[in-house]
């Protein structure tokens, strides 16, 4: 596995795992895997109870799936001190570098803005995606990236403390209440319409301290701190995160909803991800387990790409395209409508790692 090693002493193979393990489970969701599984196991089953993990929760509350765009979102602050040096090393220009930064940052958000174009099969002007958030939190965390910890920290900080202000002036009697809250407002604002999902644009606020605490963090594994110094840190960080998060909402003073990513879901997921990265790198860099992450980093040095394809093409045509084999074949022999979707999702999965594997033996890399 030397391709996976560390190049020089700026990459870490802990951060490809991450990224690539995340890319892969939202590949997955793309390619059906989760719906077609939760599909046939009836509710009240233990399989229903665990594939249900991979849905959002409709409100008050935390599984897993929810993790996942904050992870994303982390991940991408954790690799901002990692890219910003190996830039400055060839341009040796910062403005340079914050022109590409701008650049990058206008591109994330027409690509999330189109994207809402694809799903409603017309123009609209919609503020949800991922990618959209992305662009601003970027942004945000590029220009403190050579701030201390402590600056970064407090403005993460100061940005959920100005959410739950918001939301609270706003509606002091019920804040966070789906469909009357101040994202649903500013969304009124923005696009004339607010999200059925519950879903608002203002997220790109609170979401902003997941990318900020990710560079924190990259800077920490960027130190010449020994590696359990490091870990330890994390898990203090992360043990923070959870705790604060959590207290706050078993003790009834802010709920965790990650649908407007209030401050008690930004500190819960984010401890998540701090301890997710912790595990990473001391298993993947430090005890140097590394021997089954060729799958995932494969998957993950084309996120971007991947994201997007996934999104446009993985279950809008690509799941189609392969049931037309899969589902003639097996009806044929047989297999029931349940057991051909599972397996048409498996082979959709497949079918886009490896397009992803096909890039990364090209060494064709998508960048923005």
């Amino acid at each position: 596995m030397s391709n996976l090693k560390l190049s020089g002493q700026n990459r870490l193979v802990s951060l490809d795992v991450f990224r690539g393990i995340t890319m892969f489970l939202l590949v997955a969701e793309a390619a059906s895997v989760y719906h077609t599984l939760l599909e046939a196991n009836p509710e009240g089953t233990f399989l229903h109870n665990f594939f249900i993990q991979f849905t959002h929760h409709p409100w008050h509350g935390l599984r897993f799936w929810d993790l996942i765009q904050p992870f994303f979102m982390f991940i991408v602050g954790v690799a901002m001190p990692f890219s910003l040096n190996k830039r400055m090393a060839v341009a040796s220009d910062r403005g340079k570098v914050t022109r590409h930064i701008l650049k990058r940052c206008l591109l994330l958000f027409l690509f999330g803005t189109g994207l809402h174009c694809v799903y409603a099969g017309k123009l609209v002007f919609e503020l949800w995606n991922v990618l959209t958030q992305l662009s601003f939190t970027i942004l945000i965390t590029y220009f403190l990236l050579d701030r201390s910890w402590k600056v970064q920290l407090g403005v993460s900080l100061g940005l959920l403390v100005l959410t739950e202000m918001l939301y609270r002036l706003y509606n002091p009697e019920a804040p966070f209440e789906h469909g009357a809250n101040f994202g649903n407002y500013i969304d009124q604002i923005l696009m004339g319409k607010i999200n059925n999902g519950g879903w608002v644009a203002i997220n790109i606020i609170p979401t902003a301290a997941h990318t900020i605490w990710g560079a924190i963090c990259g800077n920490l594994l960027l130190s010449s701190k020994s590696g359990n110094e490091k870990i330890k840190l994390l898990l203090i960080a992360a043990l923070a995160g959870l705790v604060i998060g959590y207290g706050l909402d078993l003790a009834g003073i802010t709920p965790i909803v990650k649908r407007i990513s209030t401050t008690a879901f930004a500190f819960a997921a984010g401890g998540w991800a701090i301890l997710t990265l912790a595990f990473t790198y001391w298993l993947v860099d430090v005890k140097k387990i590394n021997s089954w992450v060729f799958p995932f980093v494969v998957v993950g040095m084309n996120s971007i790409f991947i994201y997007l394809f996934a999104e446009i093409l993985g279950h809008r045509w690509l799941y189609g395209f392969i049931e037309i084999f899969s589902g003639g074949t097996l009806h044929a022999l047989g297999m029931g409508e349940s057991a051909v979707a599972i397996i048409t999702a498996l082979l959709t999965l497949g079918a886009m790692w490896y397009l992803c594997y096909f890039l990364y033996k090209k060494k064709i890399f998508f960048r923005i």
